[in-house]
């Protein structure tokens, strides 16, 4: 299952390793939040994996 979604970077970058918190737009709001809030976690995809997120509410 996936989601679009754009995330929320503010105006700083996004390196690689980085940890940080950040905000996520997703085009099917209700059903994004439901389903990743339920898992917890899950992995950002751009044509490969990319990262992962763990859902802080």
């Amino acid at each position: 299952m996936g989601f679009d979604a754009l995330v929320i970077l503010g105006d700083r970058a996004f390196h690689p390793g980085e940890e940080r918190r950040v905000g996520f737009y997703f085009l099917s709001a209700d059903e994004a939040a439901d389903s990743l809030k339920k898992a917890g976690r899950f992995f950002l995809w751009e044509g490969r994996t990319i990262g992962e997120a763990q859902v802080v509410v």
